[in-house]
């Protein structure tokens, strides 16, 4: 089954078309630019790359460049655009709805427009892709994954706020959570590595990337995770605050003369790694400022291991121990740095690093010694292959019951 994977965003799209349940990638690219005459289609497909830039005014125009290219001679990888069985979709926020994937149905559509109030930013977009695939591919079955859906586990007096309980009845004000799929992966591939089956174990999960969120995963479910509402909530990141005091913004707009629109972008950003620094919100040039000796540099990065390893402690606390912390996403695959500072910090847990396995590894690995009574570990995220799985599922389920 071929299956493709679609993220849309307001002016973008990210796709990969697998080949299931091998879990093979045959192509992946992304459109760029969707609504202007310079739009940008840049794709990978078995060691051939390429990019054209030409008008793509919608998502409409953008899918059918991306099935044009799917079935071109030299990158293409189909013979035509009917071998694709089945779309997944990413969609950010499923609100209370949802607590799996599912078949895309007009029911559906209309519960993903129902939480555009909570997630204005990204369920307008994801709602476009699934319209527009409807448009061009109108008989292929499509599935919703949601980011919220694995945290749906938690319970009531984790993912509510402690406000009057009215907004919750109300207006459903409470925790969601975030990067679900990507915590639900890299969860998964914890047993391989520590000889022990997900459901008798304790793991937190540290997503860090541009956006960053942990999650604290009891026997495979998510009992609490740092993101709430809105993504904003939580540790520090690349350009978001985190946590702050609600005071400061009414402190903040009086003082700086800033509209509630003008602090709510202040705060999205230009906070974070990038506000503290001045400099930028990649961990990267952090890191290479900090090595200069930039006080700010060394400040943010300081700040946002605090903050990390501040959850960590809290998490473990929730659930009375942890087996299992993992890193994964942008900088938690790939700051080795980072990652032996919170390590170095955590001794009271048991954690014990393996220094050479923690600074030189690659890919997925234990960068504990096997004496640390935490193991630690580093996963690359693989939230595409999750939605294609789900997609596989679902799709494969759904025929099965046709034929019977």
């Amino acid at each position: 089954m071929k299956v493709l994977v679609l993220n849309c965003g307001s002016s973008s799209l990210k796709y990969q078309l697998f080949a299931m349940p091998e879990e093979a990638v045959l192509i992946k690219g992304t459109v760029e630019k969707i609504g202007s005459e310079e739009g940008t289609h840049s794709y990978k497909s078995d060691g051939k790359e390429g990019s054209v830039t030409a008008p793509i005014l919608d998502h409409r125009e953008a899918l059918r460049q991306v099935l044009a290219t799917l079935t071109a001679g030299e990158v293409g990888v189909l013979s035509s655009a009917e071998e694709i069985a089945a779309v997944g979709h990413r969609v950010v926020h499923g609100g209370e709805a949802f607590s799996s994937s599912i078949l895309v149905t007009d029911d559906v559509k209309r519960a993903i427009a129902d939480t555009i109030e909570l997630a204005p930013l990204h369920n307008p977009a994801n709602l476009l892709g699934i319209e527009a695939m409807e448009d061009v591919l109108p008989s292929v079955p499509q599935v919703a994954v949601f980011d919220t859906a694995f945290h749906q586990t938690m319970p009531q007096e984790h993912y509510l706020y402690p406000v009057p309980y009215v907004l919750y009845q109300r207006h459903k004000v409470r925790r969601y959570g975030f990067h679900g799929t990507s915590h639900r992966y890299c969860a998964s591939r914890v047993p391989g590595l520590v000889g022990r089956d997900l459901s008798a174990l304790k793991v937190i999960s540290c997503h860090i990337g541009n956006g960053a969120s942990l999650a604290a995963i009891e026997r495979g479910r998510s009992i609490d995770t740092s993101m709430g509402m809105t993504p904003l909530e939580g540790v520090m990141m690349g350009t978001r605050s985190g946590d702050i005091d609600p005071s400061l913004h009414e402190f903040v707009m009086a003082k700086e003369g800033l509209s509630f629109d003008e602090l709510t972008s202040m705060l999205n950003k230009h906070s974070g790694l990038f506000g503290v620094s001045g400099l930028s919100g990649d961990m990267r040039k952090v890191v290479e400022a900090r090595a200069k000796g930039s006080m700010r540099a060394s400040l943010a990065f300081a700040m946002y291991e605090y903050r990390i390893r501040k959850y960590i402690g809290a998490y473990a606390a929730a659930m009375n121990g942890v087996d299992v912390i993992l890193f994964t996403a942008g900088v938690g695959e790939n700051s080795p740095l980072l990652r032996g500072l919170i390590c170095d910090n955590l001794t009271y847990l048991g954690v014990e690093l393996d220094p050479a396995a923690n600074d030189h590894g690659q890919g997925e690995r234990l960068i504990s010694t096997p004496a640390s009574k935490v193991k630690v570990c580093v996963i690359p995220t693989n939230e595409e292959l999750m939605i294609a799985r789900d997609t596989n599922v679902l799709v494969t389920g759904m025929l099965a019951k046709e034929e019977s």
